[in-house]
C-alpha cells in the first residue's frame, strides 16, 4: 500500500452508507407510529437484545453510564459503601460508584490481560464493601470465575461492565449473563453502536430488571403515579430502531473484527511489542485493538506520518485523574496499570476495514518497532 495512503482509526461513513436504507425505513416506522420515546421499536429491541445475550431481561437506557448507575444502585450500593473495580477503564465506571455516594476501591490489573486481577479482591476487602464492578476491557472478558467465587463466599453482588464487549464470550457464556446484573453502551464507535447515545441494563433478576425500569421512567407505575424518585433515563425510540436494523448484522461484523484481530496478531508475532493475552477457552468481542510499545508517542507519531491513525485507551488510569484525586492514591500505588496506560496504543480495527489497510497498519508498526531480539 502507497504511504500517502491512510488509514482511519475508526470510520463510520462506510458503514452508514451501506445501512442507510434499511435505517431510513425504520426511522420511518418510529414517525408513523409518532412515538418517540420508549415504545414497540425499544420493547422489541430489548427482546432482541436479551436472547442474544442469553438473559431474561434487557432494559434500554439512554447511555452506558446511565446503565452502570442503575445496574449498582438496582443491587443495594449506596453511601458508604466501597465498590471494587479497575482503574484501567473509562471514567463511567466510576462515575457511576460516585453518583450514589459510595467509594470506589481500586485493586491493581493483571499485566497480562490488562483485566482486573481476581487475586487482588480479597486483600481489598472490607466491611463495607457491597460488590465487584469488573470491566471486560477491550471486548475482551475478566477472568469471571475467581470473581463469581469470591462475590459468593462474602456476599457481594458483581456488577459487569460491559460497555466494550457486546458478544463476547467467557468459557462458552456471553457476557451480561455472568454476574447479577451487566451494563452495556451503545455509543456510536461500540460493536453494537446506536446514531448517538444509548445503553442498556441485562440481567437475569426479575426484580432487578423491574426496579430499573421504573427508576429509568421518573420512578413511575404508572403515568404521573410516581413511587419513588428516579431518572430520565429512556431509550429513544429512533435509537431502538437503529440498533434493531444493526443487530442483525452484529455477528457478521464481531467475525470481521475477530479476523482482523488475527491478523494483527501474525503480522506483529515477531516485533517488539507486547499485547494482552487471551483466554483461550474465552472469545473476544474485539471492540480495540491493543498493543504495548516502548516511546509510544515516539511510535505514534512514526505511524501517523506513515498514513496511520490511532488511539490510546487510557492514557492515565483513573487513580491518578485530577477528578479522582479525593480517593488518596498516589502514582506508583497501581504499578502494573500505570505501565500498560504508559505504552498502551490502540491500532485501527472496525469492520469496513480493508484486508490491505489492515496489513499496512500491521506491518508498518513492525518495521517502526523492529524486531525482538
Amino acid at each position: 500500500m502507497p504511504q500517502d495512503v491512510v488509514v482511519p482509526y475508526f470510520d463510520l461513513k462506510v458503514q452508514a452508507a451501506a445501512l442507510r436504507e434499511d435505517v431510513l425505513a425504520a426511522l420511518e416506522r418510529v414517525c408513523q407510529s409518532a412515538c418517540f420515546i420508549l415504545g414497540e421499536e425499544v420493547r422489541e429491541f430489548e427482546k432482541e437484545f436479551a436472547a442474544f445475550c442469553g438473559v431474561k431481561h434487557c432494559v434500554g437506557l439512554n447511555s452506558g453510564t446511565s446503565a452502570l448507575h442503575l445496574a449498582l444502585l438496582t443491587v443495594g450500593v449506596g453511601p458508604g459503601d466501597e465498590v471494587i473495580t479497575t482503574p484501567n477503564t473509562f471514567a463511567a465506571t466510576v462515575e457511576a460508584i460516585l453518583y450514589l455516594g459510595a467509594k470506589p476501591v481500586f485493586t491493581d490489573i493483571d499485566p497480562a490481560t490488562a483485566n482486573l486481577n481476581p487475586q487482588n479482591i480479597e486483600p481489598a476487602l472490607s466491611a463495607r464493601t457491597k460488590a465487584i464492578v469488573p470491566v471486560h476491557l477491550y471486548g475482551r472478558p475478566a477472568d469471571m470465575a475467581p470473581i463469581l467465587e469470591t462475590a459468593e463466599r462474602h456476599g457481594l453482588a458483581v456488577v459487569e461492565d460491559a460497555c466494550q464487549a457486546h458478544g463476547a464470550r467467557y468459557r462458552g457464556r456471553r457476557v451480561g449473563s455472568l454476574g447479577h446484573v451487566a451494563a452495556f453502551s451503545f455509543y456510536p464507535t461500540k460493536n453494537l453502536g446506536a446514531y448517538g447515545e444509548g445503553g442498556a441494563l441485562t440481567t437475569n433478576d426479575d426484580r432487578i430488571a423491574a426496579l430499573a425500569r421504573n427508576l429509568r421512567d421518573h420512578g413511575q407505575t404508572e403515568r404521573y403515579h410516581h413511587e419513588r424518585i428516579g431518572f430520565n433515563y429512556r431509550l429513544e425510540a429512533f435509537q431502538g430502531a437503529v440498533l434493531r436494523v444493526k443487530m442483525k448484522r452484529l455477528e457478521a461484523w464481531n467475525a470481521r473484527r475477530k479476523a482482523i484481530a488475527v491478523c494483527y496478531r501474525t503480522l506483529l508475532a515477531n516485533a517488539k511489542v507486547g499485547m494482552p493475552r487471551d483466554d483461550p477457552q474465552s472469545e473476544s468481542a474485539c471492540c480495540l485493538f491493543a498493543v504495548y510499545v516502548d516511546n509510544r508517542d515516539a511510535v505514534r507519531a512514526a505511524l501517523r506520518a506513515r498514513g496511520v491513525e490511532t488511539a490510546i485507551y487510557y492514557e492515565r488510569p483513573l487513580h491518578l485523574q485530577p477528578a479522582f484525586a479525593g480517593l488518596g492514591y498516589a502514582p506508583g500505588s497501581l504499578p502494573h496499570a500505570e505501565r500498560a496506560c504508559q505504552r498502551v496504543l490502540n491500532l485501527p480495527l472496525f469492520p469496513e476495514l480493508t484486508d490491505e489497510q489492515v496489513r499496512y497498519a500491521g506491518t508498518t508498526l513492525a518495521e517502526i518497532v523492529g524486531e525482538r531480539q
